[in-house]
């Protein structure tokens, strides 16, 4: 079942590739995706399948099922874009001012469309259900996956797989991690008041300005002085706004900032490190603050049991232009894929997507770009995975390798 599916796949790249670039020249911003959904919607309509519309905003929910008993697996493609304007100089590049697709969700979007039409196409030969997660909105909080489980997307699923290409990674190699494998996120903005007043007299005034000086450079000490050594956490102030006429002391400066954890433990930490910093910098200096603080995307924790059920599938499966199936370090940013993992026991992997040239190019870079190899890949490499995950017993396809989920 697997080598007709790949033959299909295979038979439909250029359609794959010619979609993804008619999404990279149409990008739009989170939450702002109605034309994207529209495109998703029209696409399936017609087809042997269940279209679920505006799920938690925008987002589509696709369900295709075999009619027979069997496990319900959610596979997730997001179509959301930056506010980046455009530097790759392709023939398809972005085609609204501002806005680009820098971070791979188009081709997430296209080998999803194309491996649903084609599991569609098959499936009589399927048991249970594949249900396509397409979110909206994973670049802003609170993100669209949040929106989509309180309305209902993960309702009967088993698990959660979604892939992300890599334009950083290999193209030809395919990557995994077990346990907490990208960062959960945290956005605060802290007003620091002080009392305003002329330069020639500073005794007479407040300089928020220093205070908020000395925050940045303190709140360092949370990560070398409060967080286990064995544990990873950034703080980066990314906002200092305090401008203002050079003799002129400010009476307040607000402060924005990005942290970033690898567990819940860490995040709690930081969080109560910041606030009592805060505390003390009042006591300190005399002034007053208004802190936000808001937690948002959870770490993102890969099942053990199901990657090793994953990586098993991938290796006994002959996908074309895989070179290598290799377990990598945790990934540094946020994904909102970490909200299913919370609610269902998910695996979230990654497909090599360098350029051929070997430029290339980080993701949410005015010149990022992929290679579109690697969207086949992405495709025959989710859909074995469902295949091997539906099969009605261990030895259905001549596969006595991959081990059935418990």
């Amino acid at each position: 079942m697997k080598e007709n599916l790949f033959q299909k796949l295979r038979e439909k790249k250029n359609r794959i590739i010619e979609i993804r670039r008619y999404l990279h020249a149409h990008p739009e911003l989170s939450f702002h995706e109605e034309n994207t959904a529209k495109y998703i919607a029209d696409f399936y309509t017609g087809k042997d399948c269940d279209i679920r519309k505006n799920v938690g905003g925008n987002g589509i929910v696709v369900t295709i099922d075999s009619g027979k008993p069997g496990k319900t697996v959610a596979i997730r493609a997001d179509f959301d874009a930056l506010p980046i304007m455009e530097e790759t100089g392709l023939s398809f590049a972005s085609k609204t001012p501002g806005v680009m697709h820098a971070c791979g969700h188009d081709g997430h979007t296209a080998y999803m469309l194309i491996l649903g039409e084609t599991l569609i196409e098959m499936k009589d030969q399927l048991q249970g259900k594949v249900v396509i997660l397409h979110q909206h909105a994973e670049e802003t909080p609170p993100g669209g996956a949040i929106q989509m489980i309180k309305d209902g997307c993960l309702d009967g699923v088993d698990h959660v797989i979604g892939i992300h290409v890599m334009s950083t990674m290999e193209t030809g190699k395919i990557y995994y991690r077990e346990g907490n494998i990208q960062t959960g996120r945290a956005y605060f903005k802290v007003k620091i008041n002080g009392k305003g007043g002329h330069g020639s007299s500073p005794h007479m005034a407040n300089d928020a300005i220093v205070v908020g000086s000395y925050f940045v450079q303190a709140v360092q000490t949370i990560i070398s002085r409060r967080l286990n050594p064995f544990d990873v956490a950034s703080i980066t102030i990314g906002s200092f706004d305090g401008k203002g006429s050079f003799n002129v002391i400010k009476d307040a400066v607000v402060l924005e900032g990005d942290v970033r954890v690898m567990t819940e433990d860490s995040r709690e930490l930081v969080e109560r490190e910041i606030r009592r910093l805060l505390n003390g910098l009042q006591e300190m200096f005399g002034i007053t603050y208004e802190l936000d603080y808001l937690n948002d995307y959870p770490v993102l924790y890969n099942d053990p049991e199901l990657t090793e059920f994953v990586v098993n599938s991938l290796k006994n499966s002959s996908i074309s232009g895989v070179t290598g199936i290799e377990r990598c370090e945790p990934q540094p940013p946020s994904e909102d894929f970490a909200y299913y993992a919370k609610e269902r026991p998910s695996v979230f992997f990654y497909v090599g997507a360098m350029p051929a040239d070997g430029k290339a190019y980080p993701h949410h870079h005015p010149k990022f770009n992929i290679n579109e190899d690697s969207l086949l890949i992405a495709a025959e490499a989710m859909g074995a995975v469902v295949i091997d995950y539906l099969r009605e017993d261990d030895t259905q396809n001549g596969n006595n390798s991959v081990q059935r989920l418990k």
